[in-house]
């Protein structure tokens, strides 16, 4: 399947204005880097009901967040919820990157959605990321009267690392150490740390996401070997996926995350969980924040958003 031109057209832009790989990078080098092609890269987010920066109780300190309620929604009304980690490979990315997807999801799903900034590697490694998000939904369950939100209708989703670090959210809600959420949005995800899948070799040059630009991810976030064979590290490597919430798990076919993010559907599903997975084979990691360039970005943003609204409409009441 040939590359989508708008994603080739990202590819020749970043080659013609010489931006290293950034695994060439430190990460404040990244972090810039990557902030300073948002406006090139993302389209203008979509008018929302209400934006509100707000904070909570982290295990180090507090853990900011954003919440969005969708246009056309009253302000009093209890809407779902979809709790949002970012991506970035959690070294970059914060609420700011991923402000456009989060009101198209808003809008989309006629939710709530709140994002959460989470510690940073390699200033905090794992499982820094772990306990803030997990502090980040055991708070807005506890808060959802003030919040205006359904804790029954209670999702979490993201995106690459924030997909990761989603699919260990809703373990630990089956598990009981946080609130159990009824549903859960992988985009991309990075589910196996080992970095062993045969697409980390077909992905070597010539992409934003590679074999060694992912690398310098995970060894930022887990530098220690070892632990990166948890579950809490890597959720495909639980020891059962059976009585998680449905999931809409999302990869890429030029990406080296495709293997594991197929894998983990795959698992979801023979461990008895109702899984929608979608493959869209002509796409680039990191293309949902590309919107400028790519017109897939809203149409897969919206599939996934409709997917968790179709979830909630379908809901027994109770």
């Amino acid at each position: 399947m040939p590359i989508d031109p708008g994603a080739q057209r990202v590819l020749d832009l970043i080659r013609e204005l010489g931006r290293p790989p950034i695994h060439t990078l430190n990460p404040e080098e990244a972090r810039a880097a990557s902030a300073k092609s948002r406006s090139v890269l993302q389209p203008e987010g979509e008018a929302v009901a209400e934006v509100e920066d707000l904070t909570c109780p982290g295990p180090h300190g507090p853990v900011r967040l954003r919440r969005y309620r969708a246009a056309g929604t009253e302000a009093a009304e209890v809407l779902p919820c979809l709790l949002f980690l970012h991506g970035g490979g959690w070294v970059i990315g914060d609420l700011d990157s991923h402000d456009q997807p989060c009101r198209l999801l808003a809008n989309a799903a006629r939710c709530s959605v709140i994002a959460v900034d989470y510690r940073m590697a390699p200033e905090h490694p794992y499982p820094a990321a772990v306990e803030d998000s997990a502090a980040a939904l055991r708070w807005v369950v506890a808060n959802a009267a003030q919040l205006r939100i359904d804790p029954a209708k209670m999702a979490v989703g993201g995106d690459s690392a924030g997909g990761n670090l989603a699919a260990v959210l809703a373990i630990m809600g089956r598990d009981g150490t946080v609130p159990a959420v009824g549903y859960q949005m992988l985009l991309y995800p990075a589910t196996d740390m080992a970095g062993h899948h045969p697409a980390y070799e077909r992905f070597t040059e010539g992409l934003i996401l590679t074999r060694d630009t992912m690398r310098w991810f995970i060894g930022h976030y887990a530098p220690d070997p070892q632990r990166r064979f948890e579950w809490q590290a890597s959720p495909l490597r639980a020891n059962s996926l059976a009585g998680t919430p449905p999931a809409f798990v999302m990869t890429a076919g030029y990406d080296p995350l495709v293997d594991e993010g197929a894998a983990y559907a795959r698992r979801l599903e023979a461990d008895g969980v109702h899984v929608t997975y979608l493959y869209v084979a002509d796409q680039i990691h990191a293309f949902l924040t590309m919107g400028r360039f790519i017109p897939a970005s809203a149409m897969v943003l919206r599939q996934a958003a409709l997917s968790l609204r179709h979830h909630w409409d379908a809901e027994p009441v109770l």
